[in-house]
């Protein structure tokens, strides 16, 4: 499915509904350039999902933690990993086990660790400024 968003807060209720229909354990792998609006986008997962803290980049962190909403929501950037194998150093399949729902940003650069039915997002820049293309698949919205 491809939807065409027009602003940061388009984008952010994209994602709350995207989060609306996710179960526990399920990976949702981003590609997109930088500021293309996968934060933005994880943000508004995290606020479907009742999480009330502030949703930041976790890119010098490599992974941040929200809990206390429906299920868990776990924010990787993969940005700084060279390979898979650097991801299950830093316990990705305990991640995975904690049921919740783990948002990858620079899925790419992981490939070979996300699942094949993992959801897929794909964001780009539009045409405007604000304009974001995002190609979701792996999930019925």
């Amino acid at each position: 499915m491809e939807f065409v968003t027009h602003s940061r807060e388009e984008t952010e209720a994209l994602g709350g509904r995207l989060a609306s229909a996710l179960t526990e354990g399920r990976v949702v792998a981003f590609t997109g350039d930088l500021g293309a609006g996968k934060t933005a986008f994880v943000s508004g997962m995290a606020r479907s999902l009742g999480v009330e803290e502030r949703v930041t980049s976790p890119t010098f962190t490599i992974v941040n933690e929200y809990e206390g909403g429906r299920l868990p929501l776990f924010h990787f950037d993969m940005y700084r990993l060279g390979s898979a194998d650097e991801l299950f150093h830093i316990g990705w399949e305990d991640y995975l086990a904690r049921g919740g729902v783990c948002a990858v940003e620079w899925s790419e650069n992981v490939a070979e660790a996300i699942e094949p039915d993992a959801v897929r997002v794909s964001i780009r820049r539009g045409a405007g400024e604000d304009d974001r293309v995002i190609t979701i698949e792996g999930v019925e919205l």
